[in-house]
């Protein structure tokens, strides 16, 4: 059965779970010289990997309730682990990596809660689909700097902090709606 939302073994889940596997070569590359190309590359490929796996979802007929989970969470693996590498040998500011785990955990706990007290999944927003898509754009930023522009990096990454506040506002507007639904 094509539509059955509780099949995990999917196209769209695998592309979801080699994303997140991408921080390890991500990671790796980033420790050489000479492969800024390639780095550039697993970059590029984990962030078109996060459209890829709803396009085919989509279109495959196989929108699944883990694919709704794994999708964001192999976001967050590939990106915090990438962050915090970047962090660690300070190339990337750890305040904004602290920021992106608490909003993360914030939104997972409300959704797991949810998930054991009703019959409620939580879908990804696209303020939450934009600011992946932007956070990664950052990180491209503060791997390889633009020199022509010496504040783009900056300006990005509050960019991403914006559209993240702002999918976490949806996500707490989604939370209390589903929330007065269950206690009413």
């Amino acid at each position: 059965m094509l539509n059955n939302s509780t099949r995990i073994a999917t196209l769209a889940n695998f592309i979801s779970l080699c994303r997140a596997l991408m921080a390890i070569p991500i990671i790796y590359t980033l420790n050489y010289d000479g492969y800024e190309a390639v780095t550039f590359l697993l970059i590029l490929t984990a962030t078109l990997s996060d459209a890829l796996d709803g396009w085919v979802a989509r279109k495959s007929g196989a929108v699944t309730n883990f694919g709704k989970w794994i999708d964001p969470m192999a976001d967050f693996v590939c990106i915090v682990s990438v962050l915090g590498y970047l962090s660690l040998v300070d190339r990337f500011p750890g305040w904004f990596l602290l920021f992106y785990v608490i909003r993360h955990f914030i939104i997972s706990v409300s959704a797991i809660y949810f998930l054991n007290n009703s019959d409620f999944i939580l879908s990804a927003n696209w303020w939450g689909k934009w600011s992946a898509g932007v956070t990664s754009f950052a990180i491209i930023l503060y791997i390889w700097p633009w020199n022509a522009f010496p504040r783009l990096k900056e300006l990005v990454l509050l960019s991403s902090t914006f559209l993240l506040i702002i999918s976490l506002i949806i996500y707490t507007k989604t939370f209390y709606r589903e929330y007065k639904r269950l206690n009413f």
